[in-house]
């Protein structure tokens, strides 16, 4: 959501007569949410994948092979890539980023290196990251389109990138000069690159094809 779509929501609720009313019930089940919030973080385990979204508690199914697949394929060649340029820290599937409402763990996460730095050991709740990478399930698809988007957005993760396993494909979304996600590819072939992880580009195949990972690996090493 856009700083000028907030704004006429803001101005939608300010010209109803019960506008009082209405700010008081908001701000009434946002402190119940937030109880419930603290609650969820004194109960969650490292045992599952969960998340908090608007108040619910999301525990995620046991993903398919495919998903494991392609997030592992893209998480080897990222974070090897990260590390060995010294670039900040990928974070993968259970890694909890708290955004100002909820908290998601997404299938790949990066932090450049003046965030990353101030990470500590047994830190388990971390910022927004630059990048974020949600590899799309029936189940997810959903928030990963909707609730997700509008969240990256509007906490100005610079890049977000989406899977589709059924295709093949990566959608690529940036933020642009007003704040906004905008589509900057979507494709199954070619080339995909990083403006906030600096150099990093990869044929969109080594997500998806694993002899096509090797090479990319392989050349990371000459």
């Amino acid at each position: 959501m856009t700083a000028t779509t907030q704004q006429e929501l803001v101005n939608n609720i300010l010209s109803m007569p019960n506008a009082p009313i209405i700010i008081k019930e908001i701000g009434q089940q946002l402190v119940e949410e937030r109880k419930k919030r603290l609650d969820f973080y004194d109960k969650v385990t490292d045992e599952n994948k969960v998340e908090f979204i608007n108040g619910e508690i999301i525990i995620h199914s046991p993903v398919k092979k495919v998903h494991n697949d392609i997030t592992g394929l893209l998480h080897s060649i990222l974070d090897i890539y990260v590390r060995k340029n010294k670039l900040g820290y990928v974070g993968y599937e259970k890694l909890m980023i708290s955004l100002t409402r909820n908290d998601y763990e997404p299938d790949i996460c990066f932090f450049d290196k003046s965030t990353s730095d101030q990470f500590t050991k047994d830190q388990s709740r971390f910022p927004a990251p630059d990048l974020v990478v949600e590899v799309l399930s029936k189940g997810t698809a959903p928030r990963d389109r909707g609730i997700k988007y509008q969240d990256y957005e509007a906490h100005g993760i610079a890049e977000y990138w989406i899977i589709v396993p059924k295709q093949e494909v990566i959608e690529q979304y940036r933020l642009n000069e007003q704040g906004s996600y905008e589509l900057i590819l979507k494709s199954g072939t070619g080339i995909i690159e990083c403006a906030c992880v600096q150099g990093f580009t990869i044929p969109i195949r080594a997500i998806f094809d694993e002899d096509t990972n090797m090479e990319v690996l392989e050349k990371m090493f000459e």
